[in-house]
């Protein structure tokens, strides 16, 4: 008969068979996140290149060698000291932008890829910069990045690696280069201070003139204007007063011209008509004639006149 500890006794060992066939099964399965890549070796020789999913190994003979990430990395070297083609020794770090396209030749074409990237970079600095003159480090770095860059993909392709970019972060001369490249960049500041100072002198003055050029012009202008308002009002006031002069006349000879007609309808006989004519000549003699000629009827009148006159009196 099996005794009740018996069972228990298989019961636990059972369990823990099942919970060992359970770890080995989840050690079998492996899940690749995005943008890894798993290497595999199976019996130490490389077996595949997994990709993203979920996949199977067997369990004791396969294992991941390694876990390649795909992302573009960077990496950022200390400065290195490099000599120019006119023996200035200077300082340049350098920064790489690369990605791993192939994961196989990544893990078995080098012992340690990112050494093996900065001792390259090192050494193609060198050559690169060892052909130019101080000068030309200094301004040509857009050149140096894609000369190095060039030269680095071609190097570590057969590493599995794609050099993307390749900068220059800092160029760090000696103290007395830099020392005299401040000076010159003081003197060329100063130099650009002076030269903008004079064209704002420049500017200001054809301002000024242009001023009071257009001053000058409106006042011009002004008086040109004044002048044709004063003539335009005194042939105004000269073609007023001709007219009025006009009017003036013609009242006149009209007032005479009615006066007439009026003597005429009233029908005035030979003295009052002199007598008129005696009216007329005591106008004239009021003026500043020297000499009157006083015709005889008017003289004849004129004394009759005045013996009526005194008859008048006396009586």
């Amino acid at each position: 008969m099996i005794t009740l500890s018996g069972m228990e006794s298989g019961l636990t060992a059972l369990l823990i068979l099942l919970v060992l066939i359970l770890i080995l099964i989840a050690s079998c399965i492996k899940i690749v996140p995005q943008a890894q890549a798993f290497v595999v070796e199976r019996l130490g020789g490389y077996q595949g290149t997994w990709s993203v999913g979920i996949h199977l190994k067997l369990p004791i003979i396969d294992r991941v060698a390694k876990r390649v990430l795909l992302k573009e990395q960077v990496v950022d070297f200390a400065p290195q000291p490099v000599i120019t083609k006119d023996n200035v020794t200077m300082r340049i770090d350098t920064v790489v932008f690369y990605q791993i396209t192939d994961p196989k030749l990544y893990v078995y074409g080098v012992e340690n890829p990112i050494m093996a990237i900065e001792n390259l970079t090192a050494t193609t600095l060198r050559n690169i910069i060892g052909d130019l003159e101080l000068d030309q480090t200094l301004t040509s770095r857009e050149i140096i990045n894609t000369k190095m860059r060039t030269s680095l993909d071609v190097a570590t392709d057969p590493w599995g690696i794609k050099v993307n970019r390749v900068e220059l972060k800092n160029i760090i001369p000696p103290a007395a280069i830099q020392d005299a490249m401040e000076k010159q960049m003081k003197a060329e500041r100063e130099r650009r201070e002076a030269i903008l100072r004079a064209e704002g002198e420049k500017t200001s003055t054809i301002l000024v003139a242009e001023g009071k050029k257009a001053s000058a012009i409106l006042d011009a202008e002004a008086d040109k204007e004044a002048a044709i308002l004063r003539a335009e009002a005194n042939k105004e006031a000269m073609i007023r007063e001709a007219e009025g002069q006009a009017e003036a006349i013609l009242a006149v000879q009209k007032a005479n011209a009615d006066g007439i007609r009026f003597i005429k309808e009233a029908g005035a006989d030979d003295a009052v008509i002199q007598l008129k004519s005696l009216e007329a000549f005591a106008k004239a003699a009021d003026g500043k004639a020297t000499k009157i000629i006083i015709p005889s009827e008017i003289q004849g009148l004129a004394g009759m006149v005045k013996s009526v006159a005194e008859v008048a009196k006396e009586n």
